[in-house]
């Protein structure tokens, strides 16, 4: 399986760990992560918001790249995805909007044709890979590790268009987390925002609230994994602020996969972790 690898800005800037182990993760399981020559910002969540047109004529332009590889889209990013997979919709069903973004990218050389799709890294491994493959490939085991999925907003609604899963009662984090042995857990307020969102115009209010959540995960697991770098980016944050930091370990989703397929830590980029991960690794056996 090939896919064009839309990585997003926040992972190439700040989250070189994220990038590191999904590369790694995929290259284990067969699949290649073609990088997209040219590529940009995504056009971000709230900028169609301000300019509709001028927000998926960003989007179109990534995605006219994919299609010029003849490929669909893996993202890493929530945000990322559920702008290119809104756009690519969009555009599909709304011939005149195609046409009005098309002489658009026409200026930049690039048309969008609506012939590739675009779904989450997650949504790839679970429906693409299969659970069954994933678990084939695991060298070692995590005993005795509870760990807590945080899903993030942007993964799963429009559940339509985003992710064949329940967004009321999704499974898809914590199936991949079963795959390491480790068991996965259910924990109050499970599905809330990280609050990221708000960083930029309340900043107290987004490391309260994912402190909060920070501290109700301590009481039930050991470890919380993350699909997106901007919750990843709360939830590490939030902690490194305190005077006494709660020391919860947080992993992206390929980091855990990772070390039960017997990838070791600088494989995956652990070390740029900024809490430590340690009751994490003295949980693998194997």
């Amino acid at each position: 399986m090939k896919y064009a690898f839309f990585v997003g800005c926040t992972t190439l800037s700040r989250l070189p760990g994220y990038e590191k182990s999904a590369r790694k993760v995929a290259e284990k399981l067969g699949v290649e992560l073609l990088d997209m020559p040219g590529s940009g910002c995504c056009g971000t969540t709230y900028l169609e918001t301000l300019d509709h047109k001028t927000g998926l004529a960003v989007a179109a332009r990534n995605i006219a790249i994919a299609e010029e590889m003849g490929l669909d889209v893996v993202t890493i990013c929530n945000g990322c995805t559920e702008v290119l997979t809104k756009a690519n919709r969009e555009l599909k069903e709304n011939p005149k909007l195609r046409a009005e973004v098309n002489d658009v990218l026409a200026e930049a050389g690039k048309e969008f044709k609506g012939t590739v799709e675009v779904k989450h890294y997650v949504r790839m491994l679970k429906e693409d890979v299969g659970l069954d493959a994933i678990q084939e490939k695991m060298e070692k085991s995590f005993r005795g590790l509870k760990v807590a999925s945080h899903y993030g907003c942007h993964m799963l609604k429009p559940k339509e268009i985003l992710m064949s899963d329940d967004p009321e009662n999704p499974t898809v984090l914590d199936d991949l987390v079963a795959t390491t042995g480790a068991e996965p857990i259910d924990y109050p307020n499970k599905l809330e925002c990280c609050a990221g969102p708000v960083m930029g115009v309340r900043e107290n209010v987004t490391w309260s609230v994912g402190l909060d959540k920070v501290k109700t995960v301590k009481q039930y697991g050991d470890a919380l994994v993350t699909a997106c770098p901007f919750c990843y980016l709360t939830y590490e944050r939030c902690q490194l602020m305190q005077e006494e930091s709660p020391n919860l370990p947080v992993l992206h989703i390929p980091q855990l996969l990772g070390l039960a397929m017997g990838l070791d830590t600088d494989e995956l980029g652990i070390g740029h972790n900024k809490v430590p991960s340690t009751v994490v690794l003295e949980r693998l056996e194997g």
